[in-house]
């Protein structure tokens, strides 16, 4: 079997991301941190998740993330699954945090976006149904 562990995004400032994760994974916790380099460059990374799951983030990056509008090659979004996607976007609107996007009316699914402090596209997605050719339709 192969899943996901985790993601590495570069970011340029990983308190305000990790304030954003802290909110949507309030189970999560910060799992290890340090200082490194990359290719040169110094760099400090964190990694932030459970004990199967985590997002890893790195520092001093450069530039802003692709236009999600656009039709760059690059990350369009990722996806996390939920049980209660309402209180997802409830956590992260009473946060400060604003939806991109409402999601689509599904009848075997709900979802929302969310953009994270670094530009990167957040889906939350609650399956209400268990089965898989109804939740992909």
């Amino acid at each position: 079997m192969i899943h996901l562990e985790h993601i590495n995004l570069v970011v340029n400032d990983i308190p305000k991301m990790l304030e954003f994760y802290q909110v949507a994974f309030p189970h999560w916790k910060v799992r290890d941190t340090g200082q490194g380099e990359w290719h040169g460059k110094p760099r400090t990374w964190l990694h932030f998740g459970d004990q199967y799951h985590y997002i890893a983030l790195s520092d001093n990056g450069v530039g802003i993330n692709r236009d999600l509008a656009g039709h760059q090659i690059g990350l369009a979004h990722f996806a996390f699954v939920t049980n209660n996607v309402d209180s997802v976007t409830e956590r992260l609107t009473k946060a400060g945090f604003q939806i991109a996007n409402p999601g689509t009316k599904e009848p075997h699914r709900k979802n929302v976006y969310f953009i994270d402090p670094a530009g990167f596209e957040v889906e939350f997605v609650e399956y209400l149904s268990d089965d898989p050719s109804l939740r992909n339709a």
